[in-house]
Formats: structure tokens, sequence, C-alpha cells
């Protein structure tokens, strides 16, 4: 019976796909590929676009916008599902990629729910893959934690109180999503934890990949979409 592969193709990096990831990405009848900036066919793509055949396999990119509007997500995620429903339906197996892993802050989950709700009977095999987080530690050489460390993963959207919180909480912070909030979490960090060791890995494991701890250069500095802070106590 065909079924549905929700595949996390890693950081950026296609040396850090998986084995199984490669295997089934050659062998699927679809890849469906998502992407958030038109003229843009998004990262995931990138990343695993030399294991895949296009003569014999479909491709599909799908727009999913970066808004708020829950009614404009809502309609996006339901057509995609709708496309990967209909294949597998009709006995063809398909893959949704995804950057880092599936089920962590991915498109995917939605996508997921709505399998739940609306094809219960179709198959899907979850796929992990190595997150920016996991990656973001290896190219620095600062681990996440040891012993009774105790480590949060937060998205900077969730807002400064809920940073400020979690640095204050927890020995180490990963702080996703720092863009729309970059200032405000840099006068947190000079204000409350100045002795902190605080990193920015910008696209890891990526082309592009930039890692800044130095704090004046970090305040100098105008991060990409793709970065994430460390701040973990020294």
């Amino acid at each position: 019976m065909a079924k549905l592969y929700a595949i996390g193709v890693g950081p950026g990096d296609p040396e850090l796909l998986t084995r199984k990831a490669e295997r089934l990405l050659k062998a699927v009848d679809l890849i469906m590929a998502p992407f958030s900036r038109k003229g843009d066919e998004g990262i995931a793509l990138e990343i695993v676009r030399e294991f895949l055949d296009p003569k014999r396999q479909q491709i599909v990119t799908r727009f999913f916008p970066m808004t708020s509007d829950p009614d404009i997500l809502a309609d996006a995620w339901r057509r995609a599902a709708e496309i990967l429903a209909d294949h597998v339906e009709n006995g063809k197996n398909a893959a949704f990629i995804t950057i880092g892993d599936p089920l962590l802050y991915s498109t995917f989950i939605y996508i997921k729910k709505i399998f739940g709700e609306s094809y219960p009977e179709l198959e899907i095999e979850i796929v992990p893959g190595i997150s920016s987080i996991n990656t973001a530690s290896s190219v620095t050489g600062i681990p996440l934690a040891e012993a009774g460390q105790r480590i949060a993963v937060i998205p900077a959207t969730s807002g400064i109180e809920a940073v400020e919180a979690a640095i204050n909480g927890f020995e180490t912070v990963v702080l996703l999503k720092i863009k729309s909030l970059y200032p405000e979490i840099l006068e947190l960090l000079r204000r409350i934890r100045p002795e902190r060791d605080v990193v920015l890995v910008e696209k890891a494991g990526c082309k592009g990949q930039k890692i800044i701890n130095d704090r004046e250069f970090m305040a100098i500095h105008h991060p990409d979409y793709l970065s994430l802070m460390i701040v973990r106590s020294l």
C-alpha cells in the first residue's frame, strides 16, 4: 500500500541527509517541497535536488506564506494535504520534505493534523532529520547540556518576556526565529545575563554559514531569517 513520507532533510548540507531519507527520496513517485518566498523554490528542495530524477518523479513546490493569518495558513495546508492524499489514494508513494526535522517547528505538523482528520486511512511514516539546533551545537563546539543541566528551546516570536523567563530558568537556551526580536534580545542579554556565553549561528550547516560570538559584532549585525542563538551559563 502506498504511503506518505515526511522526510527531514537536515540543515542544509546534503551530506547530513540520512541514508534512509536518500533511499526514499530516490524511490517515491512524488516529492512536495515547501517554500515561503516568491521566486524561491525553497531550501529543502535545493538540499535534495541531486538525489531526484525529474524525468521519472513528479516534483511539486508549494507556497506557504509567512503570515499569521490563520485562514490563509489553513487554506495552504489543506491544499497541500489534498495533493498528497490524492497521490497516495491512487497508489503512489509521496514525500513531503522539510528542512531540519518534520516534527520540530515544521509546516508538516499541520499537514499531519489534516491527514489525521480527513484521511485517517492513509499511512504516514516520519523520517527524522538533523535539526539546526544540533548542527549549531556541532559547528560551534558548544555542548547543549550535560549531567543534570536543563535545556529550553524557544522561538523568539513567543515574546521577550518568554525569552527572559527561559534564560532565567535554564542552563542552556536555544533561541529560534530571532530576527524579529533581535535588538530586544541583545538588550535583554546585556541587562540580565552579561556573564552568559552567547553565540549566534546563521545558516547552520548551509552555504554562507556564519558564527558570531563577539557581543559588539552582534550589535551591528543584521541576522538572516535562518539564524539562532545559543545562550549558555559559563
